[in-house]
Formats: structure tokens, sequence, C-alpha cells
């Protein structure tokens, strides 16, 4: 089946001008006996507006309309996803995949899912070489092309590590042929990422969730406990340190600080946003991203959990306690607010932010005004009728004009970027750990029970 789409419009690249895939892709997913990008394994929900039951939660219903076309910049070619969100800026534009995608390969990580803990943090990818993290704290580096293991390293040297390691989590980046792994027994890591001999270990004050951030020599990393330190990438000795008000709940994982232009952006559970020096860690400026959204115990939590996007001088965050705003990098003035509530990082492609809300809604964003251009409602729960079982989503991400999100019930959706539509869905064997990644034409999927999946 071929799956045929009306492009609104669409903007020349700015690096390629050549090469760009069309809509209208027929892409075949090896051995899912799925004829399209994703085609339709069922009838898909429909598209449209939905107004939420309470006032406080009508965020995308109540917000600004805006009727200008979805401009997007055309599909390129990515290399690398060397950290958490892509390159440390987190604006990852569009991006080019295969016009025949079938699965190539898959790979076992190591311990995934469990009944206390989860994969945090997706792959990071650079080299040729796609790094994973397991559940205990096991890294291993595969063959990005083939999906061979080239090494694998277990990080803890005690089994009481082994044990914190698992309880929290952490993450990985590359930069230079070194991984740094940040862990749950308050220890970093850097290894060498063809071999994955440890180059070096550094203990910090707590725990991490977070991903590490790596920008200019520096490696970004940020505790349980709302304190962020630099590292130097070279040998680990701490450059500068920084510390937020703590929490005492806070959701699941952390967010990766967002880097650019010599600034650090610092999100923290306790809903506080910090601008720092990159080179001294000295505060630039400050904001609290939190509102009321008295619907339920997790709605009340001020954690900002998804990473913040950086595209040029524009700043974009989403919290879970129900705003998203647009500021200025450099002063921190607000150009935007939007009442939405959100875990996931937006996907900023040219002037459009699409993000997926705590109320099952994609949505596509004016990432100058703020107006919303189309919302998209998603199933909201396994038991619809009993209201039971809520689905949690994964995702965006923009690949050759499909956003892909992930259900924590197994499925993967392909939606238009233009319109809103949903264009089918395909069901993994288990549900994505985390939004996927795409590099050198290939799409990888991490899943809960810890496979990886490259479709190409």
């Amino acid at each position: 089946m071929t799956v045929s789409v009306t492009v609104v419009k669409r903007r020349g690249s700015r690096r390629l001008a050549r090469g760009v895939l069309g809509l209208g892709l027929a892409l075949s997913l090896g051995g899912c006996g799925i004829d399209s990008w994703f085609g339709s394994e069922e009838a898909p929900p429909l598209p449209g507006q939905r107004d939420a039951v309470l006032s406080q939660e009508r965020g995308l219903a109540q917000a600004t309309r805006d009727q200008e076309e979805v401009v997007l910049p055309a599909p390129e070619p990515n290399a690398d996803w060397p950290q958490n969100g892509g390159y440390s800026h987190h604006a990852m534009q569009h991006m080019v995949v295969g016009d025949a995608l079938q699965r190539v390969w898959r790979a076992d990580i190591g311990a995934g899912k469990a009944s206390r803990d989860r994969l945090l943090n997706g792959p990071v990818l650079a080299d040729g070489r796609i790094f994973t993290m397991d559940r205990e704290a096991t890294v291993r580096g595969f063959n990005a092309e083939t999906g061979e293991r080239l090494w694998s390293v277990a990080l803890p040297d005690s089994n009481e590590e082994e044990d914190d390691g698992a309880l929290l989590g952490g993450g990985l980046a590359f930069d230079r042929g070194r991984v740094f792994a940040t862990t749950g027994f308050a220890k970093v890591v850097a290894l060498r990422a063809d071999t994955g001999q440890e180059l070096w270990r550094v203990a910090v004050d707590a725990p991490m969730r977070a991903a590490p951030a790596v920008n200019s020599g520096r490696v970004i990393v940020q505790t349980v406990d709302n304190q962020t330190v630099a590292l130097s990438a070279v040998d680990g000795h701490a450059l500068w340190s920084h510390s937020g008000a703590p929490e005492t709940a806070s959701l699941l994982g952390a967010p990766t600080a967002a880097v650019d232009q010599g600034i650090v952006v610092v999100p923290y559970s306790s809903g506080e946003l910090f601008a720092l020096r990159l080179e001294s860690g000295a505060e630039v400026w400050t904001d609290s991203v939190t509102a009321a959204r008295r619907t339920d115990a997790v709605g009340t939590l001020r954690d900002i959990r998804a990473n913040p996007v950086i595209d040029g001088n524009r700043l974009y965050v989403i919290g879970n306690s129900g705003l998203m705003t647009a500021m200025d990098l450099r002063a921190g003035g607000r150009a935007w607010t939007l009442k939405v509530a959100g875990t996931q990082q937006p996907w900023l492609a040219g002037n459009v932010l699409f993000l997926v809300s705590e109320e099952a809604e994609v949505a596509a964003i004016n990432a100058t005004t703020g107006g919303v251009l189309w919302t998209t409602p998603l199933p909201r729960w396994e038991n619809p009728e009993a209201l039971s079982d809520p689905i949690v989503w994964t995702g965006p991400v923009l690949a050759s004009d499909r956003l892909i999100v992930g259900s924590s019930d197994g499925y993967v959706y392909a939606i238009s970027p233009y319109t809103g539509r949903v264009l089918g869905r395909i069901e993994l064997p288990d549900p994505m750990a985390s939004a996927p990644i795409v590099a050198n034409g290939t799409l990888y999927f991490l899943t809960t029970d810890g496979d990886l999946v490259a479709y190409r």
C-alpha cells in the first residue's frame, strides 16, 4: 500500500539542495507485513481538535490558532547523533531516511526494563558506531552498519554500585573519540569509543539520571539533587559547579542540558531554569517554568523533564506542570508562553515546533508566535472504556516528511507534519524506551526489553 499525502509547502535545504525525498514514500518494513510508511495496520485515530475536560488543562484547545501553512526545511542527511537529543543544542531540524526501509539488524543491548527500573536514555551514534547503556550500567559499542557488537564494559566496580546503577540509570554522550557515561552510582566515566577502554572515572556528590552534554571540551552533568557540574573532557577534573533548589519529588529520568554559543541551559526538577556561562558556570539569567495543573499527583510536579532546545538566539522549554515558553537565549525574556504540559523534547524544524503533550495530543506550533498550527488527538488509554492504563507517548522525531511517535502499548505511529493526519502505525515487539534516533539514512529504535533495531 502506498500512502499519498498532499504537501502543503516545504522549504529548500539550507545545506543541501539535492537528494530531497518526496512525500508518497513506499517503505517496506522487513518482517512487519507493512508496505508503507508506516502503512495502516488498523484504522488509525482520527485527527482533529479535542477539548480537555478541566479548564486548567485546556492549553492547546484554548490557545491562539495560527492559520499559516506549515513550511518545513527539506530533509537533509545527518551523519551522527552524538548526544541525548541529537547535538548539544537539540535543534535537529528535518532528517533523511531511505525510501524503502527494511529492518537490517537487531541487537541485544543487555538488561532492559524490570519491575522497578527502566532504560532512561537512548543510544548515541558517531564515527560509524552506536553506543548503548543498559539498566545495569553496562556500556556497549556496536557497528552502526551491521549491528555487530564491538565491545562491552560493565561500569559498576562493586555490587553496591551495580544495585545503585540499576535503580537510577544514567546516559551517554560522544565527543572526539570518547564516550562519556553518567551513572546512578554517582560516577562519571570516560571510555575510548573504539575499544571501550576506561580513560578516567570521577565521583560527584549524587547519582545521575540525565545523560551528559558535551561542548568545547566540557562534560556537563546533572545530579538528582539539582546540581550541575562541568568536568574536563580530557581528565575529568571539576571546572565549575552550580546548585538549584532541591526537590523532594520528581519524575523518573531527567533532561540533558542544552549547550550552544557559550551558554548552558540547565532545567531542574524544581521547575527552575538557569542559563550559565559554559566557561565559568556564572549565572546569566534565571526563570521558573511552572504553572498550576492540579489534575492529579503527577500534574502537581514542577519538574522540567524535556530537553530544552536552542535555535540561534531562541530557547524553547516545556515543563510538566503545564507551561511551554520561548525565550531569548542571552537575556532570558519570554517571547511567548503556551499552557501545555509535556515531558518529551519538542522537535524544531524551521519555524515549526512539534510536540507531544501530556494530554495525548501531537501538535505543530508556530515557533515565532506560539500559535497552534494543528493538533491531533492520540489514544490516551489502553482500556478506554474504563479510563485505565494510561498510554505514555515518546517523541516526536521528524524524518523524511514523517513525524514519528511511539506509544507505551508498543506501537509506532507516522503522522503528517503538514496536516497532523495519522498515516499509519506498526507494532514493535516491545514499546520504545526512548525516542528513535536517525543517522546515515537509518532509523534506530531502542525497546524497553533492551533490543536495538535498525531500519534502513
